[in-house]
């Protein structure tokens, strides 16, 4: 049997993966976030793990440096990767929001035309506004989005949130949801041939879990 290699992205969408794959038998010692070692094999079951940061983790999958990952489905709509998805997750849920300041609220989307917009998402807030037919200019950032409107160098931001509280405390409202997201099982395209009866099984046996831990929050 060939070895399977498997992405986890580190980050929020880490503990859950390595639990979930745990339960359908694919694990290995000492899957940690903060791992030294590189590539992280059970011989036993032929089963590798690479852990990457979580914008690069489509890319391995693409180019074959690992057959499967698990990624949020916002990565994988930015990145825009050619891979297979297999199976939504149902966990690591979120929304790809635009918000504004509350002073700075208009009654339409149209109203916010001509201004600038502060995203990690460059292109899918792109896609966004070119569907709503809406001239912006988009600005790209890394981190703390919430603070470029707060500075003056956004008047708007495009941003993902959970709950909205980071939102309310720095004065913001959410206009319009964009896309909502969750974590992903994707595959590369010739992985996916190649172990085709594996990875077929990988999913059903996933979909039982999940259907479980559904049940039991009911």
């Amino acid at each position: 049997m060939d070895y399977l290699t498997i992405a986890l992205p580190k980050g929020k969408l880490f503990a859950k993966s390595v639990e979930l794959l745990a339960k359908v038998g694919y694990s290995a010692e000492n899957v940690v976030e903060d791992s030294r070692k590189l590539v992280i094999t059970n011989e036993e079951t032929k089963v590798r793990f690479i852990i990457t940061k979580t914008v690069d983790l489509p890319t391995y999958v693409e180019y074959g440096a690992a057959d499967i990952g698990i990624i949020g489905k916002d990565v994988l709509l930015e990145e825009d990767k050619d891979v297979y998805e297999l199976l939504d997750l149902k966990y690591g849920k979120c929304r790809l929001m635009l918000a504004v300041p509350e002073h700075k609220r208009r009654p339409n989307l149209t109203d916010y035309a001509h201004l600038r917009v502060a995203t990690k998402y460059h292109n899918s807030a792109r896609k966004y506004f070119d569907k709503l037919g809406i001239q912006t200019e988009i600005i790209k950032l890394n981190g703390s989005i919430e603070l470029a409107p707060i500075v003056g160098l956004s008047e708007l931001i495009v941003d993902i949130v959970e709950t909205g509280t980071t939102l309310k405390e720095n004065k913001l409202v959410e206009l319009d949801v964009v896309y909502h997201a969750s974590a992903r099982l994707i595959a590369n395209k010739v992985s996916f041939k190649l172990q085709f009866e594996r990875l077929n099984k990988l999913v059903k046996d996933l979909r039982v879990v999940l259907e479980e831990e559904n049940t039991k929050c009911k």
